[in-house]
């Protein structure tokens, strides 16, 4: 596994996901090595993760580390090259692993996807392929419709990455065997803007609810005055959580949880206020989210970028809490497939989606489960695994056919 964040140095769902693939493949018996970037996580955050790498048998993890510091991630952000750092992957990658899966590269850099000799597949978590801010965001207001890159780069507060304005990407993906994109909208969307290379579907997954999960939440200890819908992200502008503090200081029939945070949590608490229908209940572990996702009445996403498949919306479907989703992006694929939740546009319909479920106890229930049932058939790690290694046979088989004819096109000469 290669990838740019890997936690603990890490912010989103990018890094859980690695973690979790490279956890579940170690637990089958496979020997897992995970290439990630701790200069990048300090050039962002100015400082060191809290906690230490899990230790899981058959993993091995290597934080690369440059004497340069901050740095090397610029230089490689600027060229797409991992100048102080080509040495220590290269040595790593020439081991002779059957496989090598590349996550989040944005601060390692395209020219890497030329190093090792494995077959190669590609996650495509955000469109960092097609986008240099990642997000489709434009300007940091709206969905891209249409390509302002430069400007939009500087806006967002990022230097221009020369190196998309060279070949470096196509050529480097030219050594990708297939790229993966969790959702349909993700793939369509990154052909759409002239991403040429092999895209397959594979949705994430997210692990089964351990047997010892804690019951209990001291948000939600006991039963809450009222009932509570729930934010479950980052906190930043894109993901909307804006949108929602002035419907909820108007709806007196339940609550808003926020669990998370990020540069954009100071803002949103002032726009609460002291408002006692919203509650902030700061970063939440796994564990402490499991009951939280499990009381509430669903789990709003109300993003106002192009999200992909954000692992929240899995996790809630697993808990048979159903979903309140934005129509944009990839939100309504997962309602469309699952049957496990309600789609919104504007306000108003937000409202009605929130009274329907609140005021229809047995609909909510219906909901939930037929998201537990898609859940169980298309996003456990069985089933994930499964197409996984189905995918790594696909390309070896392709692999073998192309070495083949080349073999029998040289024989003819």
């Amino acid at each position: 596994m290669v990838t740019t964040f890997y936690p603990p140095y890490n912010f989103g769902g990018d890094g859980i996901f690695v973690q979790r693939l490279s956890q579940e493949l170690a637990r089958r018996g496979h020997h897992v090595e995970v290439i990630h970037c701790r200069d990048a996580y300090r050039l962002m955050t100015g400082g060191k993760p809290t906690r230490d790498y899990d230790h899981v048998p058959n993993l091995t993890v290597h934080g690369l580390e440059s004497s340069f510091g901050f740095l090397s991630p610029l230089a490689t952000q600027q060229t797409g090259r991992p100048f102080f750092k080509a040495a220590a992957i290269r040595r790593i990658l020439d081991k002779g692993f059957d496989v090598i899966h590349f996550h989040n590269m944005s601060l390692l850099g395209p020219e890497v996807l030329k190093f090792g000799r494995g077959i190669k597949l590609y996650t495509m978590h955000e469109y960092w392929l097609v986008c240099p801010t990642h997000v489709l965001f434009r300007f940091n207001r709206a969905p891209c419709a249409r390509k302002y890159c430069f400007a939009c780069t500087l806006v967002h507060k990022r230097p221009p990455q020369w190196w998309r304005y060279s070949g470096l990407l196509k050529t480097a993906a030219r050594h990708v065997d297939m790229f993966i994109a969790p959702s349909r909208f993700l793939r369509d969307k990154h052909r759409e803007m002239g991403f040429s290379a092999p895209i397959i579907r594979l949705p994430h997954f997210v692990p089964a609810i351990p047997d010892d999960h804690p019951e209990s939440h001291s948000f939600t200890k006991g039963n809450p005055e009222k009932p509570y819908f729930l934010f479950v992200g980052r906190l930043e502008a894109l993901k909307g959580v804006q949108t929602l503090i002035p419907i909820f200081q108007n709806y007196p029939k339940a609550l808003l949880f926020v669990a998370g945070s990020g540069e954009y949590e100071r803002h949103l608490k002032a726009l609460a206020g002291d408002h006692e229908n919203i509650r902030f209940l700061g970063h939440c572990s796994e564990q402490q989210l499991q009951p939280l996702y499990h009381r509430a009445v669903a789990v709003i996403v109300p993003s106002l970028w192009f999200e992909n498949l954000p692992l929240v919306l899995i996790e809630a479907l697993r808990q048979r809490t159903p979903v309140i989703v934005r129509d944009l992006g990839a939100l309504p694929e997962v309602v469309e497939d699952s049957g496990g939740g309600l789609v919104y546009r504007t306000d108003n319909e937000l409202v009605a989606a929130m009274d329907d479920l609140l005021e229809n106890p047995g609909k909510r229930q219906s909901l939930g489960q037929l998201g537990y049932q898609a859940y169980q058939r298309d996003w456990t790690s069985e089933a994930h695994v499964q197409r996984y290694f189905a995918l790594i046979r696909e390309c070896a088989a392709n692999r073998a056919r192309a070495t083949s004819m080349a073999a029998s096109a040289k024989g003819m000469e």
